[in-house]
C-alpha cells in the first residue's frame, strides 16, 4: 500500500503535469470548431476553465512538497510557457490565466517527509474531483471524434489529434485511479507501459508537426517525418518487449536517445513560433505542450534507465 507522503507527492505531481495538459486540450478543442457548433465551443471554454480551477487549487498546495526533480524537468512549465500562451490568447482572443504559469514557476521541490491527515484528506479530495472532471472530458472527446469520423461536424483538429488526447486523458485517469487506490507501483511493469504509450505520443506528435507545418518548410518537414518513422518503430520496439522478445534496457535506451533529440528539435520549433520565426498553423502554445510531454516522459526514461 502507498504511504500517505508517497500518496500526496505523487498525486501533486501528476496533476502538475496532467491538468495543465488537459486544459490546453480543451482550449485547444475550443479555437477549432465552425460557428455552426457554438455550444461545443462553449462546452470546451467551460472544461478549459474547470481544469484551470484543478491546477490553481493543485498549485496551491504543492510548495515544498513535490520533488524538486519534477518542477525542475521542464513538464510543468518551461522557459516558453508564459510567451506561449501570450501569443495563443492573442490569436485566438481566448483568455489564458498566464497568473497559474507564474505561481508554478515559484514553486519550490520541498524536503518535507510527512505530511497530516487533513493534507492528505484535501488530496483525496482533487483526487476525486479529478477522476469526475477527466471522465467528462474523455466522453466529450469520444463524441467529437464520432461527430468527425461520421462526417456531423468539422473541425481545423486532425481526427487522430481528437483521439490522441483522448487516449492520454484515459491513461491520466487510470494513472489517479491507482493513486486514489494507493496502490505500489511495479517499475518493471510500469517502464513497459509507459514507454509503450509514449513512443507512440512522440509518434503522432511528429507526424501533428509534419502536416502543420507550411510546405516550405521542407528541412522541418522531414526532420519531423524521420523523428515519426523512429518513434513507430521504437513503439515497435516496446510490444516486443511486452512479449520479452526484445530486452527492456535496449527500448529504454533506445528511447533515451531519441526522445533527448525529438525535445530538442520542439525546443527549437516553440521557440521558433513564439519569435515568429517559423512558417505554420501551430499555435504556439501547442509546441510548448509537445515540449512539455517531451520533457515528461524523458524525466521518467532516466528513472527507468536507473
Amino acid at each position: 500500500m502507498l504511504a500517505s507522503f508517497d500518496f500526496v507527492r505523487q498525486s501533486l505531481e501528476i496533476h502538475l503535469f496532467f491538468a495543465r495538459i488537459m486544459k490546453e486540450h480543451s482550449f485547444f478543442l475550443e479555437v477549432g470548431f465552425t460557428r455552426k457548433d457554438a455550444g461545443f465551443t462553449q462546452k470546451a471554454n467551460e472544461f478549459r476553465r474547470e481544469f484551470d480551477g484543478l491546477l490553481a487549487e493543485v498549485v496551491s498546495i504543492s510548495n515544498g512538497i513535490v520533488s524538486p526533480g519534477v518542477l525542475q524537468s521542464g513538464e510543468v512549465i518551461t522557459q516558453y510557457t508564459l510567451k506561449a500562451e501570450m501569443a495563443s490568447s492573442f490569436y485566438t482572443g481566448v483568455r489564458i490565466p498566464t497568473e497559474l504559469t507564474w505561481a508554478e514557476a515559484g514553486l519550490m521541490g520541498g524536503g518535507l517527509m510527512t505530511v497530516n491527515p487533513m493534507l492528505e484528506k484535501r488530496v483525496a479530495l482533487i483526487n476525486q474531483r479529478a477522476m469526475v472532471l477527466i471522465s467528462a472530458l474523455i466522453q466529450f472527446k469520444a463524441t467529437i471524434l464520432s461527430n468527425v469520423l461520421s462526417c456531423k461536424m468539422f473541425t481545423v483538429n486532425y481526427p487522430l489529434l481528437i483521439d490522441h488526447i483522448m487516449r492520454e486523458a484515459k491513461f491520466y485517469l487510470r494513472i489517479v485511479q491507482k493513486l486514489q487506490n494507493r496502490e505500489n507501483i511495479n517499475i518493471e511493469r510500469e517502464a513497459l507501459e509507459q514507454e509503450l504509450f509514449w513512443n507512440r505520443i512522440m509518434a503522432e506528435h511528429s507526424k501533428f508537426i509534419r502536416g502543420l507545418l507550411d510546405p516550405t518548410e521542407n528541412d522541418l518537414i522531414n526532420t519531423a517525418n524521420n523523428f515519426s518513422n523512429e518513434f513507430d518503430q521504437l513503439t515497435a520496439e516496446a510490444m516486443a518487449a511486452m512479449d520479452k522478445t526484445v530486452p527492456l534496457a535496449k527500448v529504454t535506451d533506445d528511447s533515451l536517445k531519441a526522445t533527448t533529440a525529438i525535445r530538442n528539435f520542439k525546443a527549437q520549433g516553440t521557440q521558433g513560433l513564439v519569435e515568429c520565426k517559423i512558417k505554420s498553423i501551430i499555435i504556439p502554445l501547442l509546441g510548448d505542450h509537445t515540449l512539455r510531454e517531451a520533457n515528461h516522459y524523458l524525466r521518467l526514461l532516466k528513472i527507468f534507465e536507473r
